[in-house]
């Protein structure tokens, strides 16, 4: 659901862009960010004012959007494996790479809360259906990587057990 300056990749530098075949239309199309009816905090003054100074609100289509689904592997290096854990968006996915201990979880869960600057493993302030999103953590149940690298925050190096049982712990809030 981040698009960015995909678009602007994918033209100027022929990157090829993928995205879950659940979310090729909102790539092809962005729209406006769900804000997931959170009370915005001082904090995120900050993150808004960064946002709109930094063309975050922009979003410009993906002309060429490849995609893939759940259990697929991609034939990039590392060869991540697709697990589709739908929430933060319909087809919110993560990337895991056994061979280096790692799983992207992109917005699955988030170390920072850029809403409130809350930090440690936590449900993103921003999904589609939070309750969908919470419910997804089961498919990382035994998913088996020491680091984590979030779309937002720190990567966290506790191993994904560790994390998936603090954002339980937090609960939906």
């Amino acid at each position: 659901d981040h698009v960015g300056f995909a678009e602007r990749l994918r033209r100027e530098r022929r990157v090829p862009v993928r995205v879950h075949e659940l979310d090729a239309a909102l790539a092809r199309r962005p729209g406006t960010p769900n804000l997931d009816e959170r009370k915005l905090r001082p904090f995120a003054l900050r993150f808004i004012a960064f946002a709109l100074t930094h063309g975050m609100v922009r979003t410009t289509p993906i002309l060429e959007v490849a995609t893939f689904g759940d259990g697929a592997t991609l034939d990039v290096p590392g060869a991540p494996r697709v697990i589709h854990v739908p929430g933060h968006s319909e087809g919110s996915a993560v990337l895991h790479v056994p061979a280096r201990d790692v799983a992207f979880i992109g917005d699955a869960f988030a170390t920072l809360n850029v809403l409130s600057g809350d930090r440690g493993p936590r449900l993103s302030p921003f999904n589609a259906d939070i309750r969908r999103a919470y419910e997804s953590l089961a498919r990382l149940d035994r998913l088996e990587a020491r680091v984590a690298l979030p779309g937002h925050g720190e990567p966290w190096t506790g191993g994904i057990a560790e994390a998936l049982r603090l954002v339980r712990e937090r609960g939906v809030r």
